[in-house]
């Protein structure tokens, strides 16, 4: 066997690794992104995901938690990683490695971001299209792929991933709300109330709005399982 001595690390190349974060939420009934406007080159003054490089002896999460806290401004969610994105060329500084991670926000905390000059909330229209004011937006880089990809994720897991786009407490209006919104289409509201109801995710409180003109609409928990 070899011994460590052999072992020579400069004999490899060492791509770097960031932690691109996917801050979700929605807002009058469609997905919003938050993005930052790049200061420097490459893709100067385009918009694009928090982002940022992984220090050589830092943790993935702790880079995330740490990006997310300094290009978005949010201290506490926990990003979860989503995909790894290693095209080649994705990057024209250098090979770079991006871990992509997603945090989703309750209408609370959406309305809690303060925003700078250098930061926005866009919507995500039901083809996959960022916009800003109406209007369709390039990201730098490959962020619009990392919008695309994280998106299908969260459509393919959203019976279970709505909850964190909600508040605490929600109607099967909210609930219908906030998957319409993610999935981009209607679905039948008689269908959608009776998966839901026969699906254990959810736990009646019993209190019901107050205020409303026509029968008030019950309030909902996520159940908590053991």
């Amino acid at each position: 066997m070899a011994s460590s001595q052999a072992y020579d690390p400069g004999r490899y190349d060492r791509p770097s690794v960031t932690a691109d974060i996917v801050v979700l939420g929605i807002m009058d009934g469609r997905p919003v992104v938050l993005l930052t406007r790049r200061r420097q080159s490459p893709f100067a003054d385009r918009w694009t995901l928090p982002g940022g490089f992984v220090g050589i002896d830092e943790a993935l999460e702790a880079a995330a938690r740490r990006v997310l806290a300094e290009k978005g401004g949010l201290v506490g969610p926990v990003p979860e990683q989503v995909h790894c994105f290693g095209a080649v060329d994705r990057d024209p500084r250098m090979r770079i490695v991006s871990i992509a991670h997603r945090v989703l926000l309750t209408p609370a905390e959406l309305a809690g971001l303060t925003l700078d000059a250098g930061q926005r909330l866009a919507t995500i229209d039901a083809t996959g299209a960022v916009r800003i004011d109406g209007d369709a937006i390039a990201l730098g880089f490959d962020h619009a792929a990392i919008v695309a990809l994280t998106l299908d994720r969260l459509r393919g897991g959203i019976d279970d991933a709505a909850f964190a786009l909600l508040p605490d407490r929600f109607t099967l209006r909210d609930l219908q709300g906030v998957q319409e919104a993610v999935l981009g289409r209607a679905l039948n509201k008689p269908a959608f109330r009776r998966r839901m109801l026969d699906s254990g995710r959810i736990t009646p409180t019993g209190d019901r709005e107050a205020g409303t003109a026509f029968r008030p609409a019950a309030f909902y928990t996520r159940t908590i399982k053991d």
